[in-house]
């Protein structure tokens, strides 16, 4: 049998040796967080990025006849219908219920075209609805709300000569 100063020896041997690893490698290790420049970069050349508000093409196609408010096709309509669309020569307004899903609406957008007698468009105007988590009921059990209702009034300029009006919805975000 070893006498205890030899093992003590071995112990101390193998602490050390470990010791001078383990400063190895923290000094080895970077410690400090990333540098900005070092991070990843993706780039899509074939992509343009959006300038703007969204749009609806179909605007541009539709010819209203005076009185009228029409749908305007977009990227969501099989997310949604609308309801009470209504058109009085100052605002047009009415109710886009979802139908794609049982969640909170977080983000929607109506954009409505504004026609003359001849059924040009004239100009558009938009209303923007965020989720104000404020508003969110937490305890509500069951469906949410998936009724938006909105109005959208005739730009000031466009009043008086805007006679048909068409709406459409570019943007709709739900869970």
């Amino acid at each position: 049998m070893r006498s205890h100063p030899a093992v003590l020896s071995v112990v101390l041997a193998l602490l050390l040796t470990l010791a001078t690893a383990g400063a190895w490698v923290a000094l080895r290790t970077d410690s400090g967080a990333a540098e900005p420049q070092s991070a990843a970069r993706t780039s899509f050349p074939d992509l343009e990025p959006a300038t703007g508000a969204p749009t609806l093409p179909s605007l541009t196609t539709l010819h209203p006849s005076p009185g009228d408010v029409v749908e305007a096709a977009g990227p969501f309509d099989d997310r949604f219908h609308f309801e009470r669309l209504a058109f009085d020569r100052a605002t047009v307004s009415g109710t886009a219920t979802i139908t794609s899903d049982v969640s909170d609406v977080l983000e929607f957008e109506a954009l409505a075209g504004f026609y003359d007698r001849k059924g040009a468009l004239l100009g558009t105007a938009r209303a923007v609805r965020h989720l104000d988590e404020h508003t969110v009921d937490h305890g509500h059990a069951g469906v949410p709300d998936e009724a938006v209702q909105f109005s959208i009034r005739v730009p000031g300029r466009l009043r008086g000569v805007a006679v048909a009006a068409a709406v459409g919805v570019p943007v709709l975000v739900n869970e």
